[in-house]
Order: structure tokens, then C-alpha cells, then sequence
């Protein structure tokens, strides 16, 4: 790897250039981190020890609390050590590594998504044959899939990009290493590693979203034309309501940065939207889930109680 490129490390310039700024900026993405960290690992630990929530549903709940605890951990932690350092470096390999588990744990939650959207539209359109659907084991392999497929694809951008060569400047506009300002630093020809980019990210994040789409077409679907009750439509529909806004937050930023074509005006957009799902989005999960999930609610009520 060393003897295919002529940088040794890479500086991260950041959020902004505005040095006074930083303090200000430490504090909040600081506050927001331990927002991240302390409600997804509640929910995560609510999950796995209270009985009532041991369901496919919550099952799938818990791998996307602990989904969102890493992928907040793989930028977040070096951005803040970089509000308050005057040395931004990041060697090659940290760069590398980065930007893999960054794409292995957001490609993973974008189809873990699509497996909850599918878990909704079997509890909601065959509630009969739910349990026998959604059974143990076909939760642990669907979970064991899409993070093997996530680390793959992840695998497949970070073997491509650490076999490009780097012979001009080593500075990435951006607060962490991310595909497309390495992609901005390299010498040869990229039109590979855009193209991977482009197609495999972009199928990979169109075709879970055609599945959660999908998904919520049938349960609309069955719910308008099986059930004549006003009150059963509301309920059905507010169980899905947390899981519809978290896609919508999630896909939303993520889709307008990978699937457009990059360009030089679109770093600075970059930077600004990788914000939102990479730092904020994560935080505001645990809130959507809790603020508008009763389970999830008495079950926190219930282990605050024992605590007390």
C-alpha cells in the first residue's frame, strides 16, 4: 500500500475554517454525541434485558441503536480530538479505515431499514402468520446478511481507494475521509472508483428504499382496503410512523450526496449534509423512537423505576 502513493497521512480541515468557532462547535457536536451515545444505548439495553420487548421488531431496534452508537464513533470522536487540536492528521491507514467502516456500518443500516419496513408489512398484512414468518431464525440470518453485504461493500471502496496514488495535496475538505474528497486528492485515473461509487452505493441505497417504498404501498394498500375502522387505520399506521420518519432522515441526505455527480461547488454541500446523517440523525433516532413508541416507553419507565 505504502509503495502505491506518496502520502503517508492526510490533514482534515474540517467543518469550517473559522478558528474562534471551534469551542462553540466542540460543545454542540460534543452534546449531540452523548445524546447519540447515552439514547441508543438505552434503547440497546432496554432490548436486551427487558422480556417484553424480545420481538422481531425490537430485535431489529436494538442492531439499529448499536448500528448508530459505531457509526457516530467511526467520525465524530476524531472531528472533536480536531476542534481542539492544532494537528489535524490522520495517517493513510486511519484514513483508509475510516472511511471503510463508515461505509460498512451506513450501507448496513440502509438495508437494515429495508428489513424493518418488510418486518412492519408482515405484522400489519399477515398478522396470523407473523410469528411464524418472522421466527427467530429468519431474523438472525437476514441480520447476519446485510452485515456481511455492508462489510463487502465497504471493503470493495476501501481496497479501490487505498490502490490509488496521492502525489499532490494530502489536505481533505472534509472532517473525515470520505470517497469523494480522497477521490479529489488522487493523481490517476478515477473513473472507476466514481463509477463504483455511483452504482454499486447508489443500487445499494435505491433498492433498499424501493423495498421500504415497496413495503408501505402494501401496508397502505391492505390497510384502506381491509379495515373499515377509523381508529385501527390510526393505529396500524402510528406503529410505523417512527420507523417512516428515522427512513426519511436517513435516505433523504444520503441519496442527494452519492447518487448526484460530484462536482467542485459540491464538497462544501457535502460536508454540511454529512452532518446530518452521520452526527445528528443518529441522535435524533433514539428520541423518535422513544418520544413515539409506548413500549419502548414503559419499558424505560419501568427500568428508571427499578434504578430508583
Amino acid at each position: 500500500m505504502p509503495n502505491q502513493t506518496s502520502a503517508t497521512e492526510f490533514l482534515l480541515l474540517g467543518v469550517t475554517d473559522i478558528q474562534e468557532l471551534n469551542p462553540i462547535l466542540f460543545a454542540i457536536f460534543f452534546t449531540i454525541y452523548f445524546v447519540n451515545i447515552t439514547g441508543n444505548g438505552a434503547i440497546l439495553m432496554i432490548v436486551i434485558s427487558d422480556p417484553k420487548l424480545h420481538s422481531p421488531m425490537y430485535f431489529f431496534l436494538g442492531n439499529l441503536a448499536c448500528l448508530d452508537i459505531c457509526y457516530s464513533t467511526v467520525t465524530v470522536p476524531k472531528m472533536l480530538e480536531n476542534f481542539l487540536s492544532t494537528s489535524k492528521a490522520i495517517s493513510f491507514l486511519g484514513c483508509i479505515t475510516q472511511l471503510h467502516f463508515f461505509h460498512f456500518l451506513g450501507s448496513t443500516e440502509a438495508l437494515l431499514l429495508a428489513v424493518m419496513a418488510f418486518d412492519r408489512f408482515v405484522a400489519i398484512c399477515k398478522p396470523l402468520h407473523y410469528s411464524v414468518i418472522m421466527n427467530y431464525q429468519l431474523c438472525i440470518q437476514m441480520t447476519i446478511t446485510i452485515w456481511i453485504i455492508g462489510f463487502l461493500h465497504a471493503l470493495l471502496h476501501s481496497v479501490m481507494t487505498s490502490h490509488l496514488r496521492f502525489c499532490g495535496s494530502n489536505h481533505i475538505h472534509h472532517f473525515f475521509c470520505d470517497i469523494k474528497p480522497l477521490l479529489d486528492l488522487a493523481c490517476g485515473n478515477t473513473e472507476i472508483n466514481l463509477w463504483m461509487l455511483n452504482t454499486v452505493t447508489g443500487t445499494i441505497a435505491l433498492s433498499s428504499f424501493f423495498l421500504i417504498f415497496l413495503s408501505y404501498f402494501y401496508i397502505i394498500a391492505y390497510l384502506f382496503l381491509k379495515t373499515r375502522s377509523c381508529s385501527m387505520l390510526h393505529k396500524a399506521l402510528s406503529t410505523c410512523a417512527s420507523h417512516f420518519m428515522v427512513v426519511i432522515l436517513f435516505y433523504t441526505p444520503v441519496i442527494f450526496t452519492y447518487i448526484r455527480p460530484t462536482s467542485s461547488s459540491s464538497l462544501d454541500q457535502d460536508r454540511v449534509i454529512a452532518i446530518m446523517y452521520s452526527v445528528v440523525t443518529p441522535a435524533l433516532n433514539p428520541l423518535i423512537y422513544t418520544l413515539r413508541n409506548k413500549e419502548v416507553r414503559n419499558a424505560l419507565t419501568r427500568k428508571m423505576r427499578r434504578w430508583l
